[in-house]
């Protein structure tokens, strides 16, 4: 259930427009169970939080530092990404707010990654549109650019599937191929769970909003059982 004084209070931001914060946590399979709630669902507002996140992450690492656009360009991409972003709703509980169907509910919707990135960026937008540029770069940089240094330290930000091929062809002379092993959820709003494998051998496993972003959390995961 949507509590608009708790997610303040998480948020550290008031609404003026309650409708508008409300309307980030409202999932499209809600609207489907209750056509007469008269509410709309997030999309258009992640779609709007997206282009500002990409903004406010771009004007960061633009002026603070020198480096190629190569390498800006993937350090970009590991703060932006679904399980970046669903990590922030996680840590910041607000995935129980989320409104949607009971059939999401008792599939694990409330946790699952691609919808808690989703509500991220729509509660990005609202902040935007309720409060303005500065406010909505506030809350990125507390939340997400903040954990730059450590995606840095960790190596987060290399391509793990180009790295998981060096390593897999220089140890084992084999180059890894990725096997889709389920599919959940919607056409609009489905979760990839991937596999990678050296032969018949898996060697890890990963979920993605999309064939792609399941490959490298496929790939992230067998560079960490090789490190072990």
């Amino acid at each position: 259930m949507f509590e608009q004084k708790k997610v303040e209070e998480i948020l550290g931001i008031q609404f003026a427009d309650a409708e508008i914060i409300k309307r980030a946590f409202v999932h499209r399979s809600y609207i489907n169970e209750h056509p007469k709630a008269g509410l709309e669902h997030n999309e258009r507002l992640e779609f709007l939080g997206d282009a500002v996140l990409e903004l406010v992450v771009t004007d960061h690492l633009y002026r603070n530092y020198k480096n190629p656009e190569g390498e800006l360009t993937s350090w970009r991409s590991a703060l932006v990404k679904t399980e970046s972003l669903a990590a922030v709703a996680e840590k910041l509980g607000l995935g129980q707010y989320l409104l949607m169907s009971h059939g999401e509910v008792k599939s694990g919707g409330r946790s699952r990654t691609a919808l808690l990135a989703n509500m991220i960026e729509a509660i990005i937008g609202a902040i935007y549109l309720d409060q303005g540029y500065d406010t909505a770069a506030k809350f990125i940089d507390r939340e997400l650019i903040v954990g730059l240094p450590q995606i840095l330290e960790s190596g987060a930000h290399i391509d793990a599937k180009s790295k998981f091929q060096e390593v897999a062809q220089e140890r084992e002379g084999i180059t890894p191929h990725y096997e889709v092993l389920a599919e959940v959820g919607p056409d609009h709003d489905k979760v990839f769970t991937v596999g990678v494998f050296l032969g018949k051998k898996e060697l890890g496993r990963g979920d993605g909003s999309s064939k792609q972003a399941g490959q490298q959390a496929a790939a992230a995961d067998a560079l960490s059982r090789y490190k072990k």
